[in-house]
C-alpha cells in the first residue's frame, strides 16, 4: 500500500517554466523595485509591463529575495491540505532566497528545500522533472535526493545582447564586462557552480546563435528529459531567429520546443535581448 502523501513542487518567481506547467507549482515571489515603487514579481507587475518599464527607464531596477514569511504562507496552506512539499530555489550563490526557504522550513518537517544551483529556465526544467517524478508517485525524501542529483546535469546557455545589466547589477565585474562590451559583440554565458560564467563571445547576432549551438553540441542534449527555451523583452523575435538558426539541433528529436518569457528578476540582471536554452546534459 502506498502511504506517500501528495508532494507539491514549490518554486520562487525567478523560475521560468512552460506555460502548461505553471498552474501545477506553487510560486513564492521575489521583489522588483523601480526607485521607490515595489512590486511582487509576477503578481503586481506583468512581464510585459516590466520590460516596457525597463526599456523606457534610465534607472536600473533592483531586486530582493523572497522572504521567509512568503514561504511560510505557502507551507502553512499545504499543511492544512495534508500535503508534503519540495522547494526548488534559484542558486544560493545569486540570491538569499534559498536561505529564506530553509529558515521557513525549520518548523515544517514535511517540507524539503533544494538549492537549484541555477536560474530561470534552468531551475524551470529541474522543476518540470520533479513534477513528472512526483506524478509517478515518488515520495518526498527520494524526490529531493533525485533532484539534488539531477541538478548537476542541468545546462543553461544564453546569448546576451549586452553585459551592461550584469555589470550594473553586480553579477560580474566591470573588467569582465568591459572585455565583453566591444561593438556588436554578443557574449554567451552559462551557470557554473551556481554562478554566471562567460563561455564565449561572437560579433553579431547570427554568429552568436552559431556559438550558442556549438556550446550546446559540446555538452550533448538528453532529448528524453525536459528542454526549455527562454527570452527577455516584450518580443520573442530574437528567439524565433535562434530557433531557425538552430533547427538542426532539434529536428527529429523534439516535436515542439517549449518557450517562456523570462521573469522580471532575471530580466533586471540580464537585460532585454537574451535568448536562453536549458537542457539536461547526456
Amino acid at each position: 500500500m502506498d502511504n506517500h502523501k501528495p508532494v507539491r513542487i514549490i518554486v520562487d518567481s525567478s523560475t521560468d517554466m512552460a506555460s502548461r506547467l505553471c498552474d501545477q507549482v506553487e510560486v513564492v515571489p521575489l521583489t522588483v523595485m523601480f526607485g521607490e515603487e515595489e512590486y511582487r514579481d509576477g503578481i503586481d507587475l506583468s512581464r510585459d509591463e516590466f520590460y516596457r518599464k525597463l526599456e523606457a527607464g534610465t534607472d536600473l531596477p533592483t531586486t530582493s529575495q523572497a522572504t521567509p514569511a512568503a514561504f511560510e504562507d505557502v507551507f502553512s496552506a499545504m499543511r492544512q491540505r495534508g500535503e508534503e512539499g519540495l522547494v526548488i530555489t534559484l542558486s544560493s550563490e545569486l540570491s538569499g532566497t534559498y536561505a529564506s526557504a530553509c529558515m521557513a522550513a525549520e518548523s515544517y518537517p514535511e517540507i524539503r528545500v533544494v538549492d537549484g544551483r541555477n536560474v530561470t529556465v534552468g531551475t524551470g526544467i529541474l522543476a518540470a522533472y520533479a513534477l513528472e517524478r512526483a506524478a509517478q508517485g515518488v515520495g518526498l525524501a527520494e524526490l529531493a535526493a533525485e533532484v539534488e542529483e539531477m541538478r548537476a546535469h542541468v545546462c543553461v546557455l544564453a546569448k546576451l545582447d549586452t553585459l551592461e545589466y550584469l555589470v550594473r547589477g553586480g553579477r560580474i565585474s566591470k573588467t569582465v564586462g568591459f572585455a565583453g562590451g566591444l561593438l556588436n559583440v554578443k557574449p554567451v554565458i552559462t551557470i557554473e557552480d551556481g554562478l554566471v560564467n562567460i563561455v564565449g563571445k561572437a560579433r553579431g547576432p547570427k554568429k552568436a546563435d552559431n556559438l550558442l549551438v556549438k556550446r550546446i553540441e559540446e555538452n550533448g542534449i538528453n532529448y528524453d528529459l525536459p528542454i526549455l527555451l527562454g527570452y527577455t523583452g516584450t518580443s520573442d523575435e530574437l528567439l524565433q531567429d535562434y530557433m531557425a538558426n538552430s533547427r538542426a539541433l532539434w529536428e527529429g528529436h523534439v516535436r515542439d520546443l517549449e518557450c517562456a518569457q523570462i521573469c522580471s528578476v532575471i530580466g533586471t540582471h540580464a537585460g532585454p535581448g537574451v535568448v536562453a536554452v536549458a537542457f539536461f546534459k547526456v
